[in-house]
């Protein structure tokens, strides 16, 4: 049996994850996760396509916003290219363009995600918040997220492939404690609303400490729980295998830096879901209670067919 790696070696893993290669003019390459398991994970492709624009924007110009298609899913274990477009380089803003693309199993380079992303020179601005942080427990408070899904992938038993195993407990370099219950958590129909904290697994020191790398970790993170929110009014799952699921889209707006070795409280609700698809939203605050990004997207999900 492999050891289980420590938390600032699975911090470190994701800084390598976050971290692309710069091929060629306006081309980087993102690696592949280690062990990955099927679909490459669409927050890992948001993170690295931003960090792709990021390393062409110069000026200390930070990203304050970021949308993005999803074309193809993703496959682990192959690298994927991201080449950018610089369309705008003003004073204070500036503005990319990046299409990741992978090679699918005939050896054809596809696109797999469309991005664009905008900077900004800070500056002092006009301030004001409409809708305050929720009043919830605090994460001192709750049980880690990976001691739940030990329980629950002990109850679920043979319910569980392998594979869907592995995904469940594998250990993750974003701890989060939640404090409702998410889908794979109940059956039991409720609320579209949920709210989790997280934070990376180690405290981020060195020449990796940049607004940038947070920014990045940030957009990682925001790609956990937020599909999901809207299937827990039908009580439905896609651990358990009733659901058919994939993100469509996503975006992004960065209110203010943050730090994502602290705790942060996702907020997420999802106000329609139909055809097919889930609208979500989620804000993201810090723990001085300032809206620090807002995020929306929105996924396909279908009932799966029972066989």
């Amino acid at each position: 049996m492999s050891e289980i790696p420590t938390n600032e070696e699975l911090v470190a893993g994701l800084i390598r994850l976050l971290t692309v290669e710069k091929r060629a003019a306006d081309v980087y390459a993102g690696p592949p996760q280690l062990d990955g398991i099927g679909r490459v994970f669409g927050g890992q492709v948001l993170a690295q396509a931003l960090q792709a624009a990021q390393g062409t924007v110069a000026g200390g110009k930070l990203a304050h916003s970021l949308h993005a298609y999803f074309l193809r899913g993703g496959r682990e274990g192959a690298p994927i290219e991201y080449s950018i477009a610089r369309d705008f380089d003003g004073k204070s803003f500036a503005n990319r363009r990046v299409v990741a693309a992978q090679e699918n199993e005939e050896g054809i380079a596809v696109p797999i995600l469309n991005l664009t992303a905008s900077f900004q020179q800070p500056e002092e601005g006009l301030e004001h918040l409409d809708s305050p942080m929720p009043d919830v427990v605090g994460p001192d408070d709750l049980r880690p997220d990976i001691d739940l899904r030990r329980e629950i992938a002990e109850q679920w038993g043979d319910r569980l492939n392998e594979q869907q195993r592995r995904m469940m407990l594998r250990p993750r370099p974003i701890e989060m404690r939640t404090i409702d219950r998410l889908h794979w958590m109940s059956r039991e129909p409720r609320e579209a609303r949920a709210h989790s904290w997280f934070r990376v697994a180690a405290p981020i020191t060195g020449a990796h400490d940049t607004p940038a790398l947070h920014h990045a970790i940030i957009t990682y993170a925001s790609d956990f729980t937020l599909l999901g929110t809207s299937a827990l009014p039908h009580g439905l799952s896609w651990m358990r295998n009733e659901l058919v699921g994939a993100s469509l889209d996503h975006a992004i707006w960065f209110h203010r830096d943050a730090r994502a070795d602290e705790w942060l409280l996702y907020a997420t609700d999802a106000p329609w879901s139909g055809g097919g698809r889930g609208f979500n939203r989620g804000r993201i605050f810090n723990r001085a209670g300032e809206l620090v990004a807002s995020v929306a997207q929105e996924g396909m999900m279908r009932r799966r067919n029972a066989t």
